[in-house]
């Protein structure tokens, strides 16, 4: 997913602070300017994204989910 294509509402820029990797799902917390926010994505996703501890992420929220896009 690009950055260009997320709606600018409901998105937070922040830092991944912890990866709690399972089998299938993997819990991330990223650390912004509000606080935490949690996200539950599929471990392959993260190995895809090359997601790691001190990553930058946008975390955005829709109506059903919070996603993830790397910066």
């Amino acid at each position: 997913m690009s950055i260009k294509s997320i709606n600018v509402r409901n998105q937070f820029r922040g830092t991944i602070s912890e990866i709690i990797e399972g089998p299938v799902l993997s819990e991330i917390d990223v650390a912004t300017p509000s606080g935490i926010v949690t996200s539950v994505i599929t471990t392959r996703s993260v190995k895809d994204l090359e997601l790691a501890v001190g990553s930058e992420v946008i975390a955005f929220v829709k109506s059903t989910e919070v996603s993830l896009a790397k910066l």
